[in-house]
């Protein structure tokens, strides 16, 4: 069968949807990945571990795309993490921004992965390249972009509430 996984496969996968799941709850009920709640952390842990356990999973015997995703995620997660720390008045921004960003990458390989194995009988993709996932790919990237322009205005609207001047009652 050609779209076996291996028990690191299984384990990954599993990890890695609850990990995703974990973001939507957290981007439903916060309005973003926030680092500095539960969600947020239990979203970053499953994260790394999905990063972590996809590094020794190669069925080509070398390095893939996905595999250079998960370092990508991996540098990101702690400048998302520490952007408050560090970016001043931009951290707010960069946050949305990096934690949004390691979400849309971890989206990508989700979409490839379940296109090239699903159904497993007859797999709606042949690969990466073909045109399903080229259109996937294409509206996870037009999610991507709306989302954060959304989180970004969301975010300089409550900034803009909390610093404007509170008027005297009399």
């Amino acid at each position: 069968m050609p779209n076996h996984l291996s028990i690191l496969g299984i384990i990954h996968t599993a990890i890695s949807i609850i990990a995703l799941l974990v973001a939507f709850y957290a981007l439903y009920r916060d309005g973003k990945l926030n680092p500095a709640n539960g969600r947020g952390k239990l979203y970053i842990w499953l994260t790394v571990i999905t990063c972590v356990t996809g590094f020794p999973i190669m069925k080509t015997g070398h390095l893939t795309p996905g595999h250079y995703l998960a370092i990508i995620i991996i540098v990101l997660l702690p400048i998302g993490i520490y952007a408050k720390r560090f970016f001043g008045k931009l951290g707010d921004y960069i946050q949305v921004i990096v934690m949004s960003t390691t979400l849309f990458l971890s989206c990508i390989p989700a979409v490839v992965e379940t296109l090239t194995r699903l159904p497993i009988s007859s797999p709606l993709a042949s690969g990466p390249n073909d045109p399903i996932i080229q259109k996937g790919m294409s509206a996870l990237l037009l999610l991507f972009v709306v989302g954060v322009v959304y989180q970004v205005i969301k975010l300089r609207a409550k900034k803009k509430s909390t610093q404007a001047p509170k008027s005297a009652v009399n």
